[in-house]
C-alpha cells in the first residue's frame, strides 16, 4: 500500500495490529487459577512528519503542535468506544523501532491495562485520604524544593521523578489539575508543545545522539469511565531513556533488578542537574553553524 501525499501528520491502521475490533470469545473455564478474557482494539501508526530524516527536537514549533492536537483528535475519537486510549512512541532502534520515520502508536483497548490500573487504585486511595490529586500535590512539592525539576514553563513542570529507575527518567505534567489530553487550552498545548522541543533537545544533547526512549501519555481511563468521577487522576507523560553512560552504553534491567528491585545507578537529584545543566539549542545546529 502506498501511502498518500501527506504534509503534516498522517495516521493509518497498523498492518500489523496486536488488537482486534473483533475476534473470537475464548473458552470459559471454572479453574480460579486460570481465566481468560477477550482483549478487543485498535491500533493506530501516526506519523509526524512527512520527512523522514527529522526528529522531534528538530520540528518547528508549529509542526510540534500538530502533533499534539492529533494526539488529542485520537483521544477524543477513541475515547468514546474504548476503556483505555495509549499514545506510546518508541524512538530508536535500541527500543526495538524499526522504522526510523518520526511516529508514534496509539492502542485502544476494551479493558485498562496493568500499568495504568495500578496508577488508578494508587491515586484513587490516596485522593479519598488527602482530598487533593496525588500528582498535583507531588508537582507542588518539587516546584517547592527545585532539587529534581529540570525544566518548567507557565503551564508546565519537566522532573526527574523521586522514584526513577532508568538513569534519566524522567515525567511532564501539568502546573493545573487536567485529566485528559482534550482538556488542555489552547496556551497549554503551545507551551507543551515549547517544553517538548526543550526537553527532547536536552536529551540528544546529553550524548550527542538522537536519544532513545519509550515514552507515552497517562490521563484518566475514558470509553464509560468518562461518566464517573475520576478528579483523583492527573494527566502525564513518562520518558523511558535506556542510555546510561555514553551512546553505546544503557541500563540493562537484568538479574536482581528483575528479581527483586531496580538497582539505581545514579540518583534522581543527579540525573537531573545533569540535564538542566545541558545546552537549549541543539547539537546539531550547533555543528551546521560552525561548519
Amino acid at each position: 500500500m502506498v501511502n498518500p501525499d501527506y504534509k503534516g501528520t498522517f495516521v493509518f491502521q497498523n498492518d500489523f495490529p496486536a488488537l482486534l475490533t473483533e475476534g473470537p470469545e475464548p473458552e470459559t473455564s471454572d479453574d480460579p487459577l486460570l481465566q481468560m478474557k477477550a482483549a478487543k482494539g485498535t491500533c493506530k501508526v501516526m506519523c509526524f512528519h512527512p520527512w523522514s530524516d527529522l526528529t522531534l527536537p528538530l520540528f518547528e514549533h508549529d509542526e510540534i503542535v500538530a502533533v499534539i492536537e492529533e494526539w488529542v483528535r485520537l483521544m477524543i475519537e477513541l475515547g468514546q468506544k474504548f476503556e483505555w486510549v495509549q499514545i506510546f512512541e518508541n524512538k530508536g532502534s535500541m527500543m526495538g523501532c524499526s522504522n526510523p520515520h518520526p511516529h508514534c502508536q496509539v492502542w485502544a483497548s476494551s479493558f485498562i491495562p496493568n500499568e495504568p490500573a495500578v496508577k488508578d487504585n494508587t491515586q484513587r486511595k490516596y485522593f479519598n485520604k488527602h482530598g487533593s490529586p496525588m500528582l498535583v500535590d507531588y508537582v507542588k512539592r518539587e516546584l517547592d524544593a527545585k532539587l529534581r525539576v529540570v525544566l518548567c514553563n507557565d503551564h508546565w513542570v519537566w522532573l526527574v521523578p523521586f522514584w526513577a529507575v532508568w538513569p534519566y527518567e524522567t515525567m511532564l505534567l501539568p502546573r493545573r489539575h487536567v485529566l485528559h489530553l482534550q482538556d488542555l487550552s489552547k496556551d497549554e498545548k503551545n507551551s507543551l508543545a515549547s517544553i517538548m522541543k526543550q526537553l527532547l533537545t536536552k536529551y540528544d544533547n546529553l550524548f550527542e545522539t538522537s536519544f532513545p526512549y519509550s515514552m507515552g501519555w497517562h490521563g484518566a481511563p475514558t470509553g464509560f469511565h468518562l461518566n464517573s468521577d475520576q478528579k483523583h487522576w492527573q494527566l502525564h507523560a513518562i520518558y523511558y531513556p535506556p542510555l546510561l553512560r555514553s551512546a553505546k552504553i544503557k541500563k540493562f534491567m537484568v538479574g536482581y533488578e528483575m528479581l527483586a528491585q531496580p538497582q539505581r545507578d545514579l540518583t534522581a537529584e543527579q540525573a537531573a542537574e545533569k540535564l538542566r545543566s545541558l545546552p537549549d539549542a541543539h547539537y546539531k545546529l550547533g555543528q551546521s553553524k560552525s561548519d
